[in-house]
């Protein structure tokens, strides 16, 4: 008796020791199940739209974002590989592609990639109320890989048009379209950066295909990055905010495997706007120049560092050089000043000082904040236009000074050697300039300069002055028979 009434105190006791030993970690365990110190406080959380309802927006603005179907040519037919496998006589068929786009207008004006519908025969266009319209082409612009559609219809679904300038890193948004052929998808993330610029317009297509006649690499980006999933297919759809408003064009995405790795970018809508507002009153995109040459992205640090200059003390846009004649030297602009804003908005990539520029037309005039010599500066620049001598006409003059190399046309010999019709060889690397930089030794082969054909610094100069954002792509070898594709800036 005595033996069993020993028992159940202990048992007893050790209960108890078990409720208090819970109740004093209970205590201090954190809300995610980490333990810590001291008491949880609450983590006051500010957000730009509030709760987000992804149900309204979604519901808002998958009615107007279409099905873009594309036709090509029997020139560009596909074949059924099976067929080729054994040997079976096929007919080709046209090729077909697929891609998204995003209505802006009730009579049926449609905002896509230019992208989408290249060199398409014919585009078909599919709303998700399955109605089909064939839309005509209104225009293009390769420098922002946009396009606008138009199909013959009235009191259609419009997507309200929002304000990239106030779209906010780590704000939520809805990416919407056709990925991979499917029925209208949306897919979810936040704004991951602002202002990115990776270098993907006006690449070379599938077996390294460049149009001659198209102006080539006149690529101004200024990408709103996201993480909400875009593959194949949700080219020229809407990435929306939680308020169902349109900030952005979804275009590319940074992949390994050619399909969703995390990393999606969308043209900012603001852009869009002035750029669809041109083709549709003009045809083309009417753009004013500022006329200032500034570092390439890939290679700015190396290249203030060649001129004695920290890249962690320039906050801004620092400026290489001033082409003369243009709009920046007639305001004052020296080489070595920092653009720090324009118009009353801070700037600090060449990507986001582009963009800012291109939403302007030939005679407007700019405000600039500069630094120059430690000291803040103003200047009011007038753009150049297309009717004045150009940005890039100017920036030709001088052309192997800026970049700090020297070209010889190509011998008989490597001509046979790199199996080459035409182009130019670098025959002298200046030491610090921007070859040298870049790391682009001598006897490196240009073989095509913005997609032309080039046999002499002529031919160079003529290439620029088809460029009307001032930016560059060389095609060429390096000495050790290495094919390349280098793009760069020239300046604004």
């Amino acid at each position: 008796m005595g033996k069993a009434l020993g028992t159940f105190l202990i048992a007893i006791v050790s209960a108890a020791l078990a409720i208090v030993g819970y109740k004093f970690f209970e205590g201090d365990q954190a809300p995610n199940g980490n333990f810590n110190n001291s008491s949880p406080a609450a983590i006051p959380v500010v957000s730009s739209v509030g709760n987000p309802d992804f149900v309204a927006a979604s519901a808002n603005v998958t009615p107007a974002v279409v099905h873009i179907q594309t036709v090509y040519s029997s020139g560009q037919s596909s074949r059924n590989p099976i067929y080729e496998l054994f040997g079976l006589p096929q007919q080709s068929t046209p090729a077909r592609g697929s891609g998204s786009g995003v209505l802006i207008s009730k009579d049926g004006y449609i905002v896509t990639n230019n992208h989408v519908i290249d060199r398409a025969s014919g585009v078909e266009v599919v709303l998700p109320d399955r109605r089909t319209f064939e839309a005509k082409l209104i225009g293009t612009d390769p420098s922002t890989d946009l396009a606008l559609l138009k199909v013959e219809a009235s009191n259609l679904p419009v997507v309200p048009l929002g304000d990239s300038d106030k779209v906010q890193v780590g704000e939520w948004v809805l990416a919407v379209g056709y990925p991979l052929s499917l029925n209208s998808t949306v897919t979810a993330g936040i704004v991951s950066a602002k202002g990115r610029s990776i270098g993907i317009l006006n690449r070379p297509g599938q077996g390294g295909y460049v149009d001659p006649a198209q102006v080539a690499n006149t690529a101004i980006e200024s990408f709103i990055q996201t993480d909400a999933a875009i593959n194949p297919g949700n080219s020229g759809g809407a990435l929306v905010n939680t308020s169902g408003q349109l900030i952005g064009i979804n275009t590319a995405i940074a992949s390994q495997t050619g399909s969703y790795s995390g990393y999606g970018f969308a043209i900012p809508v603001n852009l869009m706007q002035k750029v669809v507002g041109d083709l549709r009153e003009y045809g083309k995109v009417r753009r004013g120049f500022l006329g200032v040459n500034f570092p390439v992205p890939a290679v700015e640090d190396q290249m203030l560092r060649s001129r004695g200059i920290d890249p962690g003390k320039v906050s801004g846009v620092y400026i290489m050089g001033v082409q003369p004649g243009s709009g920046a030297e007639k305001a004052g602009l020296k080489e070595g000043d920092i653009i720090q804003g324009i118009d009353g908005i801070d700037v600090n990539s060449s990507a986001e000082l582009s963009e800012r520029i291109a939403r302007h037309y030939p005679g407007d005039k700019v405000e600039l904040a500069l630094l120059r010599d430690g000291k803040q500066r103003k200047a009011t620049v007038t753009l150049q236009g297309e009717d004045e001598e150009s940005a890039t006409d100017i920036a030709a003059k001088g052309l192997e000074a800026r970049l700090g190399a020297n070209f010889a046309p190509l011998t008989d010999r490597m001509k046979q050697q790199y199996r080459l019709s035409e182009g130019v060889y670098v025959t002298k690397v200046e030491p610090g300039g921007f070859f040298d930089s870049a790391g682009i030794p001598v006897g490196t082969v240009v073989a095509r300069v913005n997609g032309r054909a080039v046999n002499s610094l002529a031919d160079i100069s003529k290439s620029l002055a088809a460029s009307r954002s001032g930016m560059v792509r060389l095609d060429g070898i390096t000495p050790d028979g290495t094919a390349f594709v280098f793009n760069f800036p020239l300046g604004a």
